[in-house]
């Protein structure tokens, strides 16, 4: 098997061949490695490789497996994690210049439940400076590059999570959702990307940006490699405040259930007020697609999704600028002009913008869930439209000419409010070649039919089974 087949194996695939000993997980990192080698000079997807650390890993694992102790389908999988997961040992810059040389002392949760699956930690991965940006154009590291175009943005802020995984640089990553920072590069970057449920992973020794919003994502290439990677790092953690003690399932289970008979809403309001032609043809079959495998699609009214952008700036900002306070006393200079801006403007909002949000926020919850009792699911576009390219500023749709930051952001920042868990899933290209994805939200908790869609949506059509020509 060629390295580039190795490199694209699902997790799923690999998994099988490394416990029943057809595959090595020496010769699986090591053609990981050499894809990154190969890869990663265009596509500036890692901060820090650990070569040789997941070396020494892959031959623990060959021992284990073959002495019979098998930890299961991520045992010998090679991932990487955004860098702002806490590795105990190994610095953790957060995508910035501040915190170049900072070296946690301790795992972060998810880093434990990766080490404790057998998953193999090959890397560090790239990121918008302080997790603040959905293009992962950084100052300091030098902007990810988009696989399918090295001249388009990944996506942010989990960029480098998002180019790595397309590239096959790694089998899956975690990247953190704070206002669609799993899904926007993940949709760009044509894979799978989910914001569980608000509190269903622990978010303990991750840097924060806004504690009230934060969650944690995997990114992989397939739905069914998307729910393995869940069942390892979902689960209540007293070390993280906001965790929430709920059972966790085997997301695998019933994931080829279909969808018929489940009842999937389409928002009137907000979602396509500002969208490309293309995607919104491509939303269209999509939702063709899913109604004929069974599953009711109708239209409903949502009107306080108008309110969503107002809603969700008003408490990142502020709280992301709380995170930062010394920073920007201290270090301002040393940050990035867009992300120091971002964090001013935070640190100016009056605290009753701030508390007002919180309440309007109690009313959009409300009536989101009030939707959900008529609803299984919600179906939207992910991004409005395709990559756009690392040197462009702004973008014009349907006439409108807007900053990028602004619209790439704009379709995935409702559900970071109420917390659904959201999953987005290749759709579709441009007429350019590049990836659009279709954002599937459920009721709080129950990631296992958001899942169940997404899988029959990818089932029954081809985009992810194609690769980036890189």
């Amino acid at each position: 098997m060629s390295t580039s087949d190795l490199c694209y194996l699902s997790i799923s695939e690999a998994a099988d061949l490394l416990q029943s000993g057809k595959l090595s997980p020496v010769d699986l990192i090591n053609a990981h490695l050499d894809r990154i080698e190969a890869t990663d000079g265009r596509l500036n997807s890692f901060i820090t490789l650990l070569a040789e650390e997941s070396l020494e890993a892959a031959r623990n694992a060959e021992r284990s497996i073959n002495s019979g102790d098998y930890l299961g389908p991520l045992h010998g999988i090679p991932v990487g994690l955004k860098d702002l997961y806490y590795t105990k040992g190994v610095r953790t810059t957060i995508g910035s210049k501040i915190l170049r040389d900072f070296v946690p002392d301790t795992d972060a949760a998810v880093t434990e439940s990766f080490k404790n699956a057998g998953a193999i930690i090959i890397g560090k991965l790239q990121m918008h400076e302080f997790a603040l940006g959905p293009t992962s154009i950084n100052p300091h590291d030098g902007p990810a590059h988009n696989p399918w175009n090295v001249e388009r943005v990944t996506g942010g802020s989990s960029g480098g999570s998002g180019s790595s995984v397309a590239a096959g640089q790694v089998m899956g990553a975690l990247g953190s959702d704070t206002g669609g920072s799993v899904r926007i590069p993940a949709a760009l970057c044509g894979i799978v990307g989910l914001k569980p449920t608000f509190g269903r992973v622990s978010r303990y020794g991750v840097y924060p940006l806004s504690w009230s919003l934060d969650t944690v994502g995997p990114m992989t290439r397939t739905v069914r490699d998307n729910a393995l990677v869940l069942n390892t790092i979902a689960g209540h953690d007293s070390r993280d405040p906001w965790s929430v003690d709920t059972p966790v399932e085997d997301y695998t289970l019933g994931i080829e259930n279909g969808v018929e008979g489940l009842r999937i809403g389409i928002p009137n309001e907000y979602f396509f007020d500002l969208i490309d032609a293309e995607v919104s043809r491509t939303f269209d079959q999509a939702s063709h697609v899913l109604e004929g495998l069974g599953a009711r699609v109708e239209r409903v009214f949502i009107p306080i999704l108008e309110r969503s952008l107002a809603i969700s700036g008003s408490i990142m900002m502020p709280e992301a600028a709380a995170v930062h306070i010394d920073h920007l006393r201290n270090r301002a200079d040393d940050m990035g002009k867009d992300v120091r801006d971002r964090l001013e403007t935070g640190a100016l909002t009056p605290a009753t913008d701030y508390i007002v949000a919180q309440q309007a926020r109690r009313l959009f919850n409300r009536d989101l869930a009030d939707v959900m009792t008529n609803f299984d699911l919600l179906l939207t576009p992910t991004v409005a439209l395709g990559a756009p390219r690392i040197d462009q500023p702004s973008v014009t749709i349907e006439g409108s000419t807007l900053p990028t930051v602004a619209v790439l952001a704009r379709l995935t920042r409702p559900f970071n409010i109420c917390g659904f868990p959201t999953v987005t899933v290749p759709s579709g290209f441009t007429k350019d070649g590049m990836p659009i994805g279709l954002q599937i939200a459920g009721r709080v908790f129950d990631e296992a039919t958001v899942l169940r869609a997404a899988y029959a949506y990818e089932q029954a059509t081809d985009w992810h089974t194609r690769r980036p020509p890189l």
